[in-house]
């Protein structure tokens, strides 16, 4: 238990790392809202887009393509969405319910969740997780465009508007761009692998330097009851209602735990370059997101040893 506490602190400590050194080079003037603009259109339009054609182009599909886990997974995902929608709609400014529905169900799968199942189950979690990962990418970007460009001020919302945001958006291209290359094995030369993961690793060190270029304290406590009630609703009740779904219907063993694993992974950074790119509410993705890292740490251990002492895992 102890050594997992360390592996997940181990990932959650390097994030926080960036998000601060944003709030510092703000402070210190290196960083400003112009670049924080151009960083985010950076990362949305190019180097997530190369992260996710390398992540699903080195994945081991012929081990771990199940169609179970990845089926229980997306139907999860969208009832999860639907979930946070409904409450949205309830408890939700108007304004802010796209912002608020993403992220309380878009999870950080292709980074915390990924990196601590391949921890848990090594080749067979890496290889599942990866699939997974692409998979539900697919849904995520495909549920986050619709939502967002339903309550965005700037982005029409009728169905061939958002049908349109949805082939077009670059996180979604990225991933099935990907898919013909690792099913046919299609080998790419070196020197052009090498220089997209360069690009590639910019990816979370600039998403998360441009999130916490925007933090202050009023715009935590402006969207601070708002963001704590999304944030409730990702990593304490749709987890457990997921994960006790997934128990019911009989997974156990590694499935059971990497599908724990990815529905209790905090909110994507995607989260926030999305609504920035629609210009929806970017302070309550990024609170959001802060709260979601910052709670993952425990409940992703109590759950693990939840399902260990059950026998289960």
């Amino acid at each position: 238990m102890y050594a997992l506490f360390q592996q997940t602190v181990g990932i959650t400590a390097p994030v926080f790392a960036m998000l601060f050194l944003g709030v510092l080079l703000k402070r210190l003037g290196w960083i400003d809202i112009a670049f924080v603009n151009m960083a985010s259109a950076l990362v949305f339009k190019g180097t997530m887009p190369t992260m996710l054609f390398l992540a699903i182009l080195h994945a081991d599909l012929s081990q771990a393509v199940k169609p179970t886990v990845i089926g229980y997974f997306v139907l999860a995902t969208v009832a999860s969405f639907l979930i946070a929608w409904a409450w949205a709609i309830w408890r939700c400014p108007l304004a802010d319910r796209g912002v608020y529905v993403q992220g309380a169900f878009r999870g950080n799968n292709g980074i915390v969740g990924l990196a601590l199942a391949t921890s848990m189950y090594g080749d067979y979690g890496l290889s599942l997780g990866g699939v997974l990962a692409g998979v539900v990418i697919l849904v995520y970007n495909t549920l986050a465009a619709v939502i967002l460009a339903l309550y965005s001020p700037s982005v029409k919302s009728d169905a061939w508007s958002i049908f349109k945001s949805i082939v077009s958006n670059p996180l979604i291209i990225g991933v099935v761009g990907a898919i013909p290359f690792a099913y046919w094995q299609i080998g790419l030369p070196a020197w052009v692998l090498t220089s997209g993961q360069y690009f590639a690793q910019m990816t979370l060190p600039l998403a998360l330097i441009c999130i916490g270029g925007t933090l202050t304290l009023g715009m935590l406590r402006d969207s601070g009851t708002l963001a704590l009630s999304a944030s409730a609703m990702k990593m304490l009740w749709l987890p457990g209602l997921a994960t006790l779904g997934a128990w019911a219907l009989g997974f156990r063993g590694a499935d059971l735990g990497v599908l724990f694993l990815y529905f209790a992974s905090p909110t994507a950074a995607a989260s926030f370059v999305m609504a920035k790119a629609v210009n929806g509410n970017h302070q309550l993705a990024s609170g959001i997101i802060v709260m979601t890292t910052l709670a993952a740490a425990v409940t992703t251990n109590v759950g693990i040893f939840v399902l260990q002492w059950g026998g289960w895992i």
